[in-house]
């Protein structure tokens, strides 16, 4: 168990995104959410908007964001979004993005993510979970990393939220055989793999940039059925019902699985402390890496914080995206 002391905030499961905006004034900070045209996405973006902050929804389909925007503006009396398409597993589409955006960058939620029922790759031959959920936001922030910096400079700091997933306690990451070229496929093994390497982003980038201003840390949501699950086999749904079943989680509401994120986006007590994990609006205590998930649903394993991994996973990442 983590020895250390636990960042600890007011809020717990069951508040929500606006409950942990209540009486916070965002307005002249400038945000990103990536996969804001679904689900826990959408909860984010309007949550931050209605606090007053400048958010831009980063999506694949800039139809579906037009109407979220849409939606949110008439929400809000009338502060839109704006939409910018970005499809992370296009690394041509990350290379405009970062080069279109102009100014400085207060917030980035790296929020989006894709769960595949078999094997599938990028044209370079990546898997997609992890090209996906981590590569793509892995380019993203370090191609944001200089108007963070001046984000930063501007407002007592910037945040990159990195969302991850309880599944992260069913692997660590296998450098090598990262994209499933010699052991067989499993979805699910894919999945978290991808999930802890969003948790090892936000450690070694913390370690990197926390001198800039730069804080980041990993987020649990919860369980939240979104449109995350519609490509799920039915082995997947099956381990999903047992893991429910078993207590691992019970399923929260959209506005409630948005709040942890907003938590790390938005709570004094992480202004200037990354590198963490949190779970229901808390930071998570840290269990082993053989640690049972059924015994500790709310825990985050040591393979998804240990600094020698977060940064030989950087060092491999930005090897990877020279190619």
């Amino acid at each position: 168990m983590d020895p250390r002391k636990l960042i600890c905030t007011p809020f717990t499961s069951s508040n929500t995104a606006d409950e942990v905006l209540r009486d916070i004034d965002l307005t002249g900070v400038r945000a990103i959410v990536t996969g804001a045209s679904s689900g826990l996405g959408i909860e984010t973006a309007r949550a931050l908007t209605a606090a007053g902050a400048e958010v831009t929804l980063a999506v694949r389909n800039t139809t579906a964001g037009d109407a979220v925007a849409e939606t949110i503006g008439k929400s809000t009396g009338g502060i839109w979004p704006r939409v910018v398409r970005l499809d992370l597993a296009d690394r041509a589409t990350v290379t405009r993005f970062v080069d279109a955006w102009g100014g400085p960058l207060h917030l980035l939620i790296n929020n989006a993510g894709v769960v595949t029922g078999g094997l599938e790759r990028t044209h370079e031959g990546w898997e997609l979970q992890f090209a996906t959920n981590h590569l793509g936001h892995f380019a993203l922030a370090t191609g944001l990393h200089h108007t963070l910096a001046r984000g930063a400079a501007d407002r007592d700091g910037a945040r990159i939220v990195s969302v991850s997933s309880t599944a992260h306690m069913r692997s660590g990451i296998d450098f090598d055989d990262l994209h499933f070229e010699r052991r067989s496929y499993d979805p699910q093994i894919a999945y978290a793999q991808s999930k802890t390497a969003n948790s090892l982003f936000a450690v070694e980038a913390t370690r990197l940039w926390a001198a800039d201003g730069i804080v980041a840390n990993a987020v649990n949501p919860g369980g939240i059925a979104t449109g995350l699950q519609r490509n799920f086999t039915p082995e997947q749904k099956a381990s999903l019902e047992a893991a429910e079943a078993a207590g691992v989680f019970t399923y929260k509401t959209v506005e409630q699985g948005a709040a942890t994120s907003i938590v790390a986006a938005v709570a004094p007590e992480f202004a200037h402390s990354g590198g963490h994990y949190l779970d229901d609006a808390q930071e998570a205590y840290t269990v082993p890496n053989d640690a049972d998930l059924a015994q500790h649903p709310h825990g985050v394993k040591e393979w998804a914080l240990d600094p020698a991994t977060a940064k030989r996973l950087w060092t491999v990442s930005t090897d990877l995206l020279r190619v």
